[in-house]
């Protein structure tokens, strides 16, 4: 694949000869993204499939405080075990899946995962009847089928997700996969709000509406991923399925860890861009630990009320993933990376020192949202544009695998370092990390377009 001198994601274009009259301008932001018929099928059924995923978790603590949580019992151990439950498959599966991914056809694992996903929540009704008043050292059967599924749902997950990213760049135009990722990453945030916050409102008008059925929020969830696969049915990738299957019959499964290996050892940029992405993850999930700590302390919440914080930055993404998409190809890449990460910085500076006010405080949560779109989407765009297409499955599996441990960690060593050196320095600590990580991917993309510059003149 062509080395870039610099990370920009337009290709060369064809200088008319002549007295030819020049091309016209194409259109930019997110006209094209709209027209693209099969974005807007991969879209739709992104919208389904995700918001199903974020009513899962809803619908399974539903499901555990009305059938197993005994009276005067704490809910907190159910729904740590439906945590872990979740959460492994993304530790275990996460490269393997993208390994796998890339022999397949990325429309057959997109339909075929939302479909199965679909099947297992709609059966749990019946799985719990089956299994009713039975137990096994002092727990239900009926839990044990519902940590089973959700163990199921996530590992489908975990097929679905690279599949999406690389099916992305198959339909989408090299100049035009900025303003993608943009309505891509807003979507997932947009979906993040209204799975957590709207999940249990809709469930329960699911419940009034369907009462006389008895298993109204399994028809929810698992309708959506059903609607999801059928919509996806629809999409048209243009594979060269051949090739995939001459791929997997020639190749074993750790010469595709070595290719994935090679991949981000051979492209700098792609290499740089994983890296920023981890730390933008790690930056995250310490924040949702650090959000818990910040509404104990703030007079005007609730230690509960934490997720009023976590939204704020949610939306804040969601705005400045819409700016990226409309206005972002104007910038390179390590440009708009370098300004999100000074934002960032910023924000979390600001938030160590307003610890006590809740509107400045959201604000500069919002604005940590915001300046995160502008790191996370270029550097995801460069994965996408710059890893060879028969390698992509694999680069997402890795990402995918590197992100989930990148979410794990800070969880575990937020809250301690918080408790020994108190909030405000965890949080300038952050700050400090970020801006790290913003320069040296500058530096890298700087030293890689010089070296490409020198090397031209050779060819």
């Amino acid at each position: 694949m062509k080395q870039l001198s610099e990370p920009e994601l337009t290709p060369e274009e064809t200088i008319p000869k002549g007295n030819s009259t020049p091309p016209p301008e194409e259109e930019t932001g997110f006209g094209p993204v709209f027209k693209n018929k099969n974005f807007l099928t991969l879209w739709s059924g992104q919208v389904f499939s995700q918001i199903a995923d974020k009513v899962y978790l809803v619908m399974a603590i539903s499901i555990v405080a009305s059938r197993f949580q005994a009276a005067n019992q704490s809910i907190s151990g159910w729904v740590s075990a439906i945590t872990i439950a979740f959460t492994i498959p993304a530790v275990l599966f996460g490269f393997l899946a993208g390994i796998l991914v890339d022999r397949w056809h990325k429309k057959e694992v997109l339909v075929v995962t939302n479909l199965l996903r679909g099947v297992f929540v709609l059966v749990l009704p019946p799985l719990f009847w089956l299994t009713r008043e039975q137990s096994f050292a002092g727990l239900p059967w009926g839990f044990g089928v519902l940590l089973g599924i959700t163990f199921l749902v996530s590992t489908l997950t975990q097929f679905f997700a690279p599949a999406e990213q690389a099916a992305i760049p198959l339909i989408v135009k090299r100049k035009h996969l900025l303003s993608a990722n943009s309505l891509y990453t807003t979507t997932m945030m947009a979906s993040a709000i209204v799975g957590f916050a709207v999940g249990e409102p809709m469930l329960a008008i699911a419940d009034r509406a369907l009462h006389n059925i008895g298993f109204s929020q399994e028809l929810v969830v698992g309708g959506s991923y059903v609607l999801a696969g059928v919509v996806l049915l629809l999409l048209r990738t243009r594979e060269n399925l051949t090739h995939l299957q001459a791929a997997a019959a020639e190749r074993h499964v750790w010469e595709d860890l070595k290719d994935g290996l090679r991949v981000l050892k051979r492209q700098p940029h792609v290499r740089s861009a994983l890296v920023q992405l981890i730390v933008l993850f790690c930056i995250f999930a310490a924040l949702a630990v650090l959000a818990v700590r910040l509404a104990e302390i703030m007079p005007a919440l609730k230690s509960s009320q934490f997720g009023f914080l976590l939204a704020s930055s949610a939306a804040g993404m969601a705005v400045g993933a819409a700016l990226v998409g409309q206005i972002g190809s104007q910038f390179a890449p390590r440009r708009l990376s370098l300004y999100g990460s000074l934002g960032m910085a910023a924000s979390l500076v600001a938030l160590s020192l307003l610890t006590q006010q809740l509107v400045p405080s959201l604000v500069a949560i919002a604005a940590l949202g915001f300046s995160a779109a502008w790191v996370g989407i270029p550097m995801q765009t460069i994965i996408q544009a710059e890893t060879p297409e028969e390698q992509r499955g694999k680069v997402f599996g890795l990402q995918n695998n590197a992100v989930n441990i990148a979410l794990s960690l800070p969880l575990a060593l937020a809250s301690v370092a918080e408790s020994f050196f108190g909030l405000s320095a965890v949080l300038a600590s952050l700050a400090a990390i970020v801006v790290a990580a913003g320069l040296i991917t500058w530096y890298i993309a700087d030293k890689s377009s010089r070296s490409a510059a020198k090397a031209k003149p050779a060819r």
